[in-house]
């Protein structure tokens, strides 16, 4: 069996987190659903959320990764032999291998569009088929080669090198956004608050990003949880997964909408707003300087390409670290069989765009909730408060007066906002 590795450090354990939380998720859903629901309230209730609702259930996942060091199944095993508290394992293992499976769908389309914005020939939407199948194949092939390398080499190395380039091509992307004719309409849309216009889907919707963009429920935070060493500060390294995810949620927001809305554009436009809405917005930059509608495109469909890469990456080491660590398994034939496994899953969803919503919908509204449930209910309820103290305050060194706070939030509080996330998927 391959030597248990672990993370370098602090900058580390942060950037290789972020990386499993920037993803398609702040690009792809926080621009539209901001724009869906209130704007500037609905970012301001995001920030809360984050903080004191997803902050604590990504606490008990890590809780859990960090106090065993092992995957996600042997980390139950090994805190509740012999119970039904094994199946949070089980399906921390089983739920990121179904997202993956169409996840790199929408990672094909960013590869392939970031190539068409080359020429500012998109074309019409193709969200199925033999063209999607190549490159959501190759776009797996690169992130299973990644995850190959290893913890350090891989995973590690590639965070810090793909988390520090995003912020500056989104940045890039944003400068040139503020710039366009009309674009001031969206910076007022995004910072100056519309109460008026929040409901109560904008509340649900608002804790439901913020707990999809930290990849709560997936078994990835128990995983990376696992890679961090006893002498690190959990609740730094959750805390500086949020900043990063909120402060890169907000760069996305605030280089996209401007941009939506000098192209007259509605900024509620949906799911469909970066794949069908915006190559309108770069081939009429086009029409100005060929160049520039060049340059601005790639570097937009770059980014998001290698945001979608680093939540990939952490979906398949999940399984990854399962078969090396259960099934003794060596590093490159576990991810060979998780590329096959993911690749014959994802069929279904590239010839059916039906089955792909199906998929999606049923991971976000059962999988998801049900894993992130069962961490906090067994964090808060199942597992000893002396051994969740131990290492929350890195046994009694650190953040002792932010305990009772912390442990309250993860028995009572993150319960509830775990399963008003699942009741709004269904009555709002």
């Amino acid at each position: 069996m391959d030597k248990r590795e672990q993370f370098g450090g602090r900058a580390a354990v942060i950037m290789a987190m972020a990386g499993s939380a920037i993803g398609l998720g702040n690009i792809w859903r926080f621009p539209y659903m901001a724009g869906q629901y209130g704007g500037a309230a609905f970012i301001i209730i995001y920030i809360i959320c984050s903080f004191l609702l997803s902050l604590p259930i990504f606490l008990s996942e890590g809780v859990i990764g960090r106090k065993t060091h092992q995957n996600a199944i042997g980390a139950m095993k090994s805190l509740a032999p012999k119970s039904g508290w094994r199946a949070l394992g089980y399906l921390s293992v089983i739920t990121p291998i179904v997202i993956v499976s169409y996840y790199t769908i929408v990672g094909g389309w960013s590869l392939e569009y970031f190539l068409k914005s080359f020429s500012l020939n998109f074309g019409e939407f193709v969200p199925e088929g033999w063209g999607v199948l190549l490159f959501s194949t190759a776009f797996l092939g690169i992130s299973s080669l990644i995850v190959a390398f290893g913890v350090k080499s891989g995973i590690e190395r590639f965070s810090k090198f793909s988390i520090p380039l995003l912020f500056v091509l989104i940045v890039v992307i944003l400068a040139y956004s503020m710039t366009l004719p009309g674009s001031g309409k969206g910076v007022e849309y995004l910072l100056k608050p519309d109460f008026s216009k929040i409901t109560g889907k904008s509340f649900a919707f608002a804790l439901g990003q913020s707990f999809y963009s930290l990849s709560l429920g997936m078994g990835i935070i128990i995983t990376y949880s696992s890679y961090i060493r006893k002498d690190e500060n959990l609740i730094i390294s959750g805390a500086g997964t949020a900043v990063a995810d909120i402060m890169f949620a907000l760069l996305a927001g605030f280089a996209i909408i401007p941009a939506v809305f000098s192209a007259g554009i509605e900024p509620s436009a949906g799911p469909g707003l970066i794949f069908q809405t915006l190559p309108f917005v770069f081939g009429k930059m086009g029409e100005v300087h060929a160049w520039i509608g060049v340059c601005i495109a790639a570097l937009f469909f770059i980014t998001v390409t290698v945001a979608a890469m680093t939540s990939s990456i952490s979906l398949i080491e999940v399984g990854v670290a399962y078969l090396i660590e259960e099934r003794k398994m060596k590093r490159g034939w576990a991810c060979l069989l998780v590329f096959a496994v993911v690749w014959a899953l994802g069929l279904v969803s590239v010839f059916s765009s039906k089955a792909f919503g199906q998929i999606d919908a049923f991971s976000s509204n059962f999988l998801l909730t049900a894993g992130a449930l069962l961490a906090v209910l067994f964090v808060g309820w199942k597992m000893d408060r002396k051994v969740v103290q131990d290492e929350i305050t890195n046994c009694g060194s650190a953040n002792n007066g932010m305990f009772p706070v912390l442990y309250f939030l993860i028995r009572y509080i993150a319960p509830i906002a775990v399963l008003v996330i699942f009741i709004s998927n269904f009555v709002l």
